[in-house]
């Protein structure tokens, strides 16, 4: 009787799968040890701006750093915070005792480890050095060019870039004011840091709207609550997660320039461990992040891109469509309403390459693979954005390399790929043979934004599919022998698995 009874329970589940009916609304009680769910609770409150208009009536400020000489006067302690500050410094330091065993640099770098975007490559736009100008327009800072850039010098940082409030603030490149910007307008009006003043840098990364993240763009501005219902829904900003932790420094960090986790923002911040009333969906959030589920697809709004051939650039193709040729950049592939790929991740990376390293040109390099397993007790089941791409690299010394693209003598201008190479490698001091080819490349990009509304997360028939048919998830990929729902929690044998970082897109 009880067999039967069991047999009779299933049949039930499986067909509220099959015919896609969340099984939540069949209600399994809150127990009375969860935690109840308080957001609002836990947001920051953010301190009450001073109204700067009347502080500079006879003000005549020419220059960006006439600005910030004037900022300082007032708040010495805030340039001192600044030029530590990653936004300014472009710069992660690690000694390796620190991250051991993540990286293995064969040319033998020194310690200490130097990240960031000053030093590491991606398989976008490449390296920022020796193409300073074009990649500093969105930095912190004013008059980054060359080499020589100031660093120690408190009023190159550029304090209307995160404080403007009135919407007008640009910055040209090397991260100068544009012509058009009325200094001492802005400086009237400056306050807390709104979604423009980080978006106009963060959404825009690798040189346009939603290239780099999948996750952010323009029209994160003024969302919807449909597409973001944090910012849409509630108005918060930035930094309601992103928080201040005291001398300019904000929570967060991005395995794109990072080796490590430290300083990130969590969605626990605010939520409970065990926010839903139901017991079943509280036991995943032991190893399916939140984003997992309540950011079912990411580029919802506008496209994104997922692909980048640096090969095919320096072609007079017959293509006018900028979202998929560019003669100085190559072909492209933009996508919209994307489904993640899937990985275990505990925060950090299991490696990161670095300018100079060695790879297996035959294989797709992953520059900066997600760190954690279905053994790592801290990893949690993540969606992300992969980039691919297919990028210079030295046939010779098997290294990736890194091209002079903008500026005089730049390929965007000479469109010859020996120069750009040649140049680029002595700006960084690398062996470069002559000899160069294209190498596949891959990056990862967690996705945490545009959070959906709780009705349009994703439903159990998503990953856990009748009759082992194709869901969300690679199981199998992902360390489990199937579908835990059919097999329960057992493991396959990860080192025969073939189990790549990443489960099905």
């Amino acid at each position: 009787m009880l067999h039967g009874k069991k047999n009779w329970i299933i049949g039930i589940l499986i067909t509220l799968i099959i015919f896609g009916i969340p099984i939540a609304l069949v209600a399994v009680p809150r127990s009375a040890s969860q935690q109840i769910d308080n957001p609002r609770a836990h947001l920051p409150k953010h301190p009450v701006p001073t109204d700067h208009s009347g502080f500079f009536e006879n003000a005549d400020f020419k220059t960006g750093q006439d600005v910030t000489e004037a900022c300082l006067t007032c708040h010495p302690e805030a340039g001192e915070d600044m030029m530590k500050n990653n936004h300014f410094t472009w710069t992660h330091e690690y000694t390796l005792d620190e991250v051991p065993g993540v990286h293995d640099n064969v040319l033998g770098l020194k310690e200490p480890v130097k990240t960031g975007k000053k030093y590491t490559l991606n398989n976008f736009c490449i390296t920022i050095k020796p193409n300073w100008p074009a990649c500093t327009a969105c930095h912190a800072g004013y008059g980054w060019e060359d080499d020589n850039f100031d660093f120690s010098d408190p009023k190159n940082i550029d304090c209307l870039a995160c404080h403007d409030n009135t919407g007008y603030y640009v910055k040209a490149k090397a991260g100068v004011p544009a012509k058009s910007v009325d200094l001492v307008n802005i400086a009237k009006h400056v306050g807390n840091p709104t979604r423009l003043n980080c978006g106009a840098c963060h959404f825009r990364g690798g040189g346009g709207d939603a290239v780099k993240h999948g996750d952010l763009d323009n029209s994160l501005i003024y969302p919807t609550r449909e597409l973001d219902v944090h910012m849409g829904g509630e108005d918060m900003v930035c930094t309601d997660c992103h928080r201040y932790e005291g001398n300019h420094v904000f929570k967060g960090r991005s395995i794109s320039v990072s080796l490590d986790h430290k300083n990130q923002a969590h969605c626990t911040d605010c939520h409970s461990e065990t926010p839903h009333q139901d017991d079943r969906l509280n036991m995943h959030t032991k190893t399916v992040a939140c984003q997992t589920c309540h950011i079912p697809t990411f580029a919802r709004k506008e496209a994104t891109k997922t692909y980048w051939d640096w090969s095919q650039a320096g072609k007079d193709l017959p293509i006018t469509n900028v979202h998929e040729y560019l003669k100085i950049k190559g072909r492209f592939v933009y996508e919209r309403d994307v489904v993640p790929t899937y990985a275990w991740y505990n925060g950090g990376i299991k490696d990161r390459y670095l300018v100079g390293d060695k790879f297996d040109p035959s294989k797709e390099l992953v520059l900066n693979p997600p760190a954690g397993d279905i053994n790592d007790p801290n990893a949690k089941i993540w969606p992300f954005k992969v980039h691919h791409a297919t990028q210079p690299y030295d046939k010779k010394y098997d290294i990736l390399l890194t091209p002079h693209t903008y500026g005089p003598g730049g390929y965007w201008s000479d469109f010859d790929w020996d120069k750009a190479l040649r140049d680029g490698a002595a700006a960084f001091g690398l062996p470069y043979s002559g000899d160069y080819g294209f190498a596949r490349t891959a990056m990862y990009w967690p996705t945490t934004h545009m959070v959906a509304p709780k009705e349009d997360a994703l439903q159990c028939n998503a990953c856990h599919t009748p009759d082992g048919k194709p869901g969300r998830l690679d199981w199998k990929a992902l360390g489990y022998e199937g579908d835990p729902m059919i097999y329960g929690s057992r493991k396959v044998n990860l080192e025969t698995a073939n189990a790549q970082p990443g489960g099905q897109q």
